[in-house]
C-alpha cells in the first residue's frame, strides 16, 4: 500500500451530548453541525461530514446523531462505514444510545474501531477509571473488545494525537477487511441527501460502497430506474474527476430533478441493482430484547439509507427468542435495493427500538414456505463461505429468469464472476439451454430437473386420460408447462428431455418412452376391422364418421384407434380426416413412380384414372405427394421430384 492512499469511511457512535461533534472538530478542524437548528440546540440532528488524513489512510468521517429520536439518521450514516469511533463522555459514562449504537455497529458487521473517552478534563481520575471499566465491560465480546481506548478532551487537546495514532491502526485493520474487495466491483452509492444548487442543478451525497464513478458516466437511480449522467464530482468540497469505494461524494447529476430523489434510493452502474419487495435473510435477535420476534411481526427494516416497513416470515421456527438467529423472509411495504450479504438492522414498529439485524441472502427472493425443505436447504447454502456453493444456490433461486455472469457479483458476492460462471457450467450445476438459434438460457440443473419432473407427471396424467393414444399433442403439454407464459422455455425443456431419453418427441407428438396402448380384446378386434376397412377401400378411403357408424360397439374409441394406427405406422395421414392404409400408400407410390418415369408427367385427372379414385381424393393425394417430396408440380402436371421419387417417410 506504500505510495497510495487508502480511502475509508469512519462512523461516529455514542449518546447525545457526549462530544462526538466536538471531537471530530478537534481531529479535523471541521464543525459538522451545519444546520441552524443544530447550532441552536447544540446537538447533531442530521448527518455531518469531515475528512481526516492519517498518512496513507484518508478517512471520510460521518458524524451521526446521538439522540434516540434520530437513530434512523444514524443508521443512514452508518450504511457504508468501514470502522467506528465509539464516543463515551467521561463525566456521564455509558447511556442508552451508547448501547444501541454499539449494537447497531455489531449488526453492521464491522471489524475495526476505536473507543474515545471524551471530556476527560471535567471529572477526577478515579471517576474516569470507573467509567473506563464500565465501557470495557460494555464492549466485551464485541468487535471493540480489543480496541484501543483513548482518554481525550476536545477542549484542551488532551489525547488527540494518541487518538489519531489509534485511528491509524484501526484503519490498517479495516483496510484488510473483505469489504475492500468491493473496490473493483460495479459502482454503488446510497443517497443520504439530495438538493439543488443554483446554476448546477441536482446534487446528491453519500458514501461510495463499491466501484468507481467518473465524470460523464451514465448511472441509474434505484428504485425508480431513473437514468442520469454525472455532470461533476466533489470529495469533501474538492472537485475531482472520479470517486471510488470508501470516499464521501457529492455528485452533480444531469437528467433529473432533485425532488425525484430521496434518502433510501441508490446510485449505481446500470443493471447492477434490482429493486425488490421480498428479501431472504439470516436474522438475529439481540440478547437484550425483552420478547421474542414472532411470526408475521411488523418491523422497520433499515438497509442502506432506506427505512421501510416489513412483515417477517420465519422459515425454520415459530419465533426467534432473544439471542437466537434463523432464516426468514422480509416482505417489504415498498421496494428496496440490496445485494448478497448486505447487513441490515430491524427495529420494532412501536415503541421504536433496535431489536436485531442480519444480512441479505437473496436480494430478489421468490416466496418461500416452511414446507419447501429443498428450497430452505438451498437458502442455507447462500450463507456458505465457498463462492461456488452460494453462486450455485443464487442461480437456483433465479429460476427461469435470465441472468448474466456479472449478476453473480450482486447475488453471490463473486468478485471473479466470469470465472465462477465457467466453473458452474463445468461442474454441471448450470445448464446452457438453447431457446433459439441465437438465444441460450443458463439455468440451474435442479430448476431444469424440477420442470422435467413436472412435465413427466403431466404426461403421465395425459396418457391416463387418453390411454389409446401412442403420442400426445405437444402443444397441449407446452401450454400446461409454460406457466410463466414463455413457450420457448417449455419447448426447450422438452427438447432437453428428449435428448436425455426421458420422452419421445417428434413432429407427430410427445410421449413417455415406456408408454404403449393398452387395448382390451374388443378394442383390438375393432382396430383390426378399421385397418381392413381402409385396406379394402384402397384409394377411396372411408371417413372417420363412416368408420364410426359401421362400429356396433365402442364408437367413442374409433378416433383414438385411428390416431393409434397412424402413430404405429399402419395408417398414413393424407390430409385432415383422410387416411390411407400404409400398404395402399406404398402401392400408390410404386405405381405412380413407374408411370411418371415413362410419361414424364401426369395431370390430376390422369392420376385419378390410374388410381381408380374420384377427384375428391385425387386432389389431396396429389398435394400429399408434393408435400412429402415424391412429386413436384409443374403447371398442370406432376413430375417425379429431383430425388428420384423417393420422397420422405410417409410416417412423418
Amino acid at each position: 500500500m506504500v505510495g497510495m492512499t487508502v480511502d475509508l469511511i469512519l462512523g461516529t457512535a455514542g449518546h447525545i451530548d457526549h462530544g462526538k461533534t466536538a471531537l471530530v472538530k478537534a481531529l479535523t478542524g471541521v464543525d459538522t453541525d451545519r444546520l441552524p437548528e443544530e447550532k441552536r440546540r447544540g446537538i447533531t440532528i442530521e448527518l455531518g461530514f469531515a475528512e481526516l488524513e492519517l498518512g496513507e489512510y484518508r478517512l471520510g468521517i460521518v458524524d451521526v446523531p446521538g439522540h434516540e429520536r434520530f437513530v434512523r439518521n444514524m443508521l443512514a450514516g452508518a450504511t457504508s462505514v468501514d470502522l467506528a469511533l465509539l464516543v463515551v463522555a467521561a463525566d456521564d459514562s455509558v447511556k442508552p444510545q451508547t448501547r444501541e449504537h454499539l449494537e447497531i455497529l455489531r449488526l453492521l458487521e464491522l471489524n475495526a474501531g476505536v473507543i474515545a473517552l471524551t471530556k476527560c478534563d471535567l471529572p477526577d481520575a478515579d471517576w474516569i477509571d470507573l467509567v473506563e471499566q464500565e465501557v470495557l465491560e460494555l464492549v466485551e465480546g464485541t468487535f471493540l473488545a480489543d480496541a484501543p481506548l483513548v482518554r481525550t478532551s476536545a477542549t484542551t487537546g488532551f489525547g488527540i494525537d494518541e487518538l489519531r495514532q489509534a485511528l491509524t491502526e484501526a484503519a490498517r485493520k479495516a483496510a484488510d477487511s473483505p469489504r475492500r474487495q468491493q473496490e473493483a466491483g460495479p459502482f454503488r452509492m446510497a443517497i443520504d441527501r439530495s438538493f439543488t444548487i443554483a446554476g448546477h442543478g441536482t446534487v446528491v451525497t453519500g458514501s461510495a460502497a463499491s466501484g468507481r464513478v467518473r465524470v460523464g458516466d451514465e448511472l441509474v437511480v434505484e428504485p425508480g430506474h431513473l437514468a442520469v449522467r454525472v455532470r461533476s464530482l466533489q470529495n469533501h468540497a474538492r472537485p475531482v474527476e472520479s470517486i471510488c469505494r470508501g470516499q464521501r461524494a457529492a455528485i452533480n447529476l444531469a437528467g433529473i430533478h432533485h425532488e425525484q430523489l430521496q434518502r433510501g434510493q441508490e446510485l449505481a452502474s446500470p443493471g447492477h441493482l434490482v429493486p425488490s419487495r421480498r428479501l431472504s435473510v439470516q436474522l438475529r435477535v439481540l440478547p437484550g430484547v425483552s420478547r421474542p420476534l414472532k411470526q408475521r411481526s411488523r418491523l422497520r427494516v433499515h438497509a442502506g439509507t432506506a427505512e421501510v416497513m416489513a412483515t417477517v416470515v420465519l422459515l425454520d421456527q415459530n419465533d426467534l427468542r432473544p439471542g437466537e438467529e434463523g432464516l426468514a423472509q422480509l416482505v417489504l411495504a415498498e421496494p428496496v435495493v440490496t445485494t448478497w450479504n448486505q447487513p441490515l438492522v430491524i427495529r420494532s414498529e412501536s415503541p421504536v427500538t433496535t431489536i436485531g439485524g442480519g444480512h441479505v441472502l437473496d436480494s430478489n427472493a421468490p416466496t418461500l414456505r416452511r414446507a419447501d425443505r429443498g428450497k430452505i436447504a438451498q437458502l442455507a447454502r447462500l450463507g456458505s463461505a465457498e463462492v461456488l456453493d452460494r453462486a450455485s444456490a443464487a442461480v437456483y433461486f433465479l429460476g427461469w429468469r435470465g441472468w448474466r455472469p456479472d449478476d453473480l457479483v450482486r447475488i453471490a458476492g463473486a468478485t471473479s464472476a466470469a470465472d465462477v460462471d465457467r466453473q458452474l457450467i463445468k461442474r454441471g450445476e448450470v445448464v446452457e439451454l438453447p431457446l433459439s438459434p441465437t438465444k441460450t438460457l443458463r439455468v440451474h440443473r435442479d430448476v431444469l430437473e424440477e420442470s422435467a419432473v413436472r412435465a413427466e407427471q403431466l404426461l403421465k396424467r395425459m396418457h391416463e386420460d387418453e390411454p389409446l393414444r401412442t403420442q400426445l399433442d405437444t402443444s397441449r403439454l407446452v401450454a400446461r408447462l409454460a406457466w410463466r407464459g414463455d413457450r420457448a422455455i417449455a419447448e426447450a425443456v422438452l427438447a432437453w428431455m428428449a435428448r436425455a431419453g426421458r420422452i419421445r418427441l417428434s413432429r407427430r407428438g410427445v410421449a413417455l418412452p415406456d408408454h404403449g396402448p393398452k387395448l382390451s380384446r374388443k378394442e383390438e378386434e375393432l382396430l383390426t376391422r378399421i385397418l381392413e376397412a381402409y385396406r379394402s377401400a384402397a384409394f377411396q378411403p372411408p371417413s372417420v364418421t363412416q368408420i364410426t357408424g359401421q362400429a356396433t360397439r365402442n364408437q367413442a374409441a374409433v378416433p383414438q384407434l385411428i390416431d393409434l394406427a397412424v402413430a404405429e405406422g399402419d395408417l398414413v395421414t393424407i390430409s385432415p380426416g383422410i387416411y390411407l392404409h400404409a400398404d395402399v400408400e406404398t402401392q400408390m407410390r410404386f405405381e405412380l413412380a413407374s408411370r411418371l418415369a415413362d410419361e414424364g408427367g401426369l395431370t390430376v385427372s390422369q392420376i385419378r384414372e390410374l388410381l381408380s379414385t374420384t377427384r375428391k381424393f385425387a386432389v389431396p393425394l396429389c398435394e400429399y405427394l408434393d408435400r412429402i417430396g415424391f412429386t413436384r408440380r409443374e403447371g398442370d402436371v406432376r413430375v417425379l421430384a429431383d430425388d428420384g421419387g423417393k420422397g420422405e417417410s410417409p410416417a412423418v
